[in-house]
């Protein structure tokens, strides 16, 4: 019964996408899921309505995916098109942040052991003095001045060289 509107849905269907070849792709596809839903479902009462409503809708999930698929080739994108990456991802400046990091390791690192034990459990863990005075056996005088000797020593060196 379908079989005799072909022609006339073929010619629909290169009205509305201008090529030949896939309107009849799309014709096609249209009587396949027709059928399918004729064998699955109850009997079609119009097959040549529900044959058209499955081209149309066929038709714009194409013109959907053919504007997802629309864009400049990378090759004809210049390179001063391209947006920069963000700072913290330049190369030089993540070389700059690893050494800068490196330094205050040093830094901390040459601090006399306890002055070092206590800065890092202040500094880093945010230990409060209190609690690393009683942890490390020393009263909270010792801790304060461990914490600003660090301290003065990582300032010292954030100033570069000559400070």
């Amino acid at each position: 019964m379908l079989e005799r509107f072909y022609r006339e849905l073929l010619n629909f269907l290169h009205r509305q996408v201008g090529d030949r070849d896939a309107a009849a792709d799309l014709a096609q596809e249209s009587y396949a899921r027709v059928l399918a839903a004729q064998r699955a479902g109850p009997p079609v009462m119009d097959g040549r309505a529900l044959l058209y409503r499955t081209a149309r809708n066929l038709v714009i999930d194409q013109h959907r995916r053919a504007e997802v698929r629309r864009h400049d080739s990378l090759d004809e994108v210049s390179a001063s098109d391209e947006p920069p990456a963000p700072q913290h991802l330049q190369p030089e400046e993540a070389l700059v942040r690893q050494q800068t990091v490196h330094g205050y390791v040093q830094v901390i690192e040459s601090l006399p052991p306890r002055c070092r034990e206590a800065f890092v459990l202040h500094v880093i863990d945010g230990l409060p003095q209190a609690e690393i005075a009683a942890r490390m056996g020393i009263s909270v005088s010792m801790v304060e001045k461990h914490v600003v000797r660090g301290t003065l020593a990582c300032k010292r060196h954030g100033q570069g060289p000559g400070a």
